[in-house]
């Protein structure tokens, strides 16, 4: 269905008409447009530009007759310039039939075919769709090979102008969806955001609660501390959202990828701070959570930090992130049975953390494409939950802390695990300048 001819478009068919009636002497003009794209000539037509504006309605015997009123008010100057002779009896039929320049007498069959000689219908074609006719014709004199050509660009123009016109508005109209379906998702997510602060008050509190009631000696003691732990980064992750539900203050900043991410300061590196930090501070906390994790699916962690490792440069909550997603996935796609391995590795100038599981691993065909925002290949067709973010959030810190990030299926091929680890499972190795290194890494 064609959208309604928007006042530009007309504008531009008056002035496409004004041309064939100043410069090409038309005598009418008409520019009509079909209610729907089609590839047959047939469809019905609706007049959008008319001159005179009155014969927008007129049927075919109308618009000749007018034709003819104004061919025998220019019969004299004909008659000078042509006698009717036997060697055209289409003009002698037609001037014997009114010797007394009558107008109210019906039109001949020879006048008729006459005028219709005078008259150009051309349709509006673009990619083979018919989106309408022009319709054009003069009382004086036929149309000659060059003014022929000249109303088919007119013709084609006008198919052009018309194609723009609806993509235009279309794309108007899809902007006015996209507008009301933001504001929709926009009053969600600000209603979502208000109602998940009180649930995770309660937490939080209910958290503190059990680390007084437990001695420190207590094997709960950990669990109590994790959940104040994980709800106080619950917290900090709540103030982005804050930020990010306002999008005046979101920035717009150019990703590795010359792509556009938008993120709040903290998670986009506008508020990220390297400084010299033990890889343990931020490992041991996730380690603990993990465990809790792991023992409920009926998994195994194991974890080998050396002591004494030099120190990284790098933003703490950043790397936390990082690391808390990776050790995430690792648990998510380890089956129960499986375990998960970490592991730190001095490299000299670098330090490899080393996250492997044993899990099922990841096709050769989607290694690639693991990092583009969304995409999780083989893993969409598994009721595991994802969203395809996590490794592409996890590059992206990286990146801003001036840190690499690889993956390897199987994991034994990354070269950093022990010998007699399982051939299988998929190993995410991320790499830390140490903070003695004065190594930058290239994003």
């Amino acid at each position: 269905m064609l959208m309604p001819a928007s006042t530009e478009f007309v504008a531009l068919c008056q002035a496409q008409v004004a041309l064939l009636t100043q410069s090409l002497g038309a005598a009418l003009s008409i520019v009509y447009l079909t209610e729907e794209l089609t590839e047959v000539a047939d469809a019905k037509l609706v007049p959008v530009v008319a001159y005179p504006e009155a014969i927008a309605t007129w049927d075919e015997d109308q618009i000749l007759s007018l034709l003819s009123r104004r061919q025998r008010r220019n019969k004299p100057r004909l008659l000078a310039a042509k006698t009717p002779s036997a060697d055209n009896p289409a003009s002698l039929a037609v001037l014997s039939a009114y010797p007394d320049q009558s107008e109210s007498l019906p039109l001949q069959a020879a006048e008729k075919a006459l005028l219709r000689q005078q008259q150009i219908i051309l349709p509006l074609i673009h990619e083979e769709m018919v989106m309408g006719l022009l319709v054009t014709a003069r009382s004086d004199r036929a149309w000659s090979e060059a003014e022929q050509t000249q109303l088919k660009q007119v013709a084609e123009t006008l198919a052009v102008a018309c194609v723009l016109d609806q993509r235009s508005q279309w794309m108007a109209q899809d902007l006015r969806q996209q507008e009301m379906l933001w504001e929709q998702r926009q009053d969600l997510f600000d209603d979502l955001l208000h109602q998940f602060r009180n649930p995770l008050t309660a937490l939080r509190t209910f958290g503190k609660l059990l680390m007084r009631r437990l001695q420190p000696g207590d094997t709960n003691h950990p669990v109590a501390d994790g959940i104040v732990r994980e709800s106080d980064r619950l917290e900090d992750l709540l103030k982005q959202l804050d930020i990010a539900a306002d999008l005046d203050d979101l920035k717009l900043l150019p990703t590795p990828t010359t792509s556009v991410a938008l993120l709040p300061e903290s998670l986009t590196g506008a508020a990220c701070q390297l400084q010299p930090h033990a890889i343990i501070e931020v490992l041991a906390p996730l380690l603990e959570s993990a465990e809790a994790i792991a023992q409920d699916r009926q998994l195994t962690i194991q974890s080998q930090i050396p002591a004494h490792l030099p120190l990284v440069q790098t933003d703490v909550k950043m790397l936390r992130e990082v690391l808390s997603n990776l050790i995430d996935n690792a648990l998510k796609y380890t089956p129960a049975g499986g375990g998960v391995w970490v592991q730190v590795k001095d490299q000299g100038k670098m330090q490899a953390i080393v996250i492997a599981d044993t899990g099922s691993g990841i096709p050769p065909q989607d290694l690639p494409r693991l990092f583009e925002r969304h995409y999780r290949g083989v893993q969409a067709k598994t009721t595991i939950p994802g969203s395809g973010l996590g490794l592409a959030i996890a590059r992206e810190l990286l990146h801003t802390l001036k840190s690499d990030i690889e993956i390897f299926s199987p994991a034994p091929t990354c070269g950093l695990l022990p010998t007699d680890y399982p051939v299988t499972g998929t190993a995410v190795v991320v790499w830390l300048p140490t903070a003695a290194s004065g190594i930058v890494m290239t994003n």
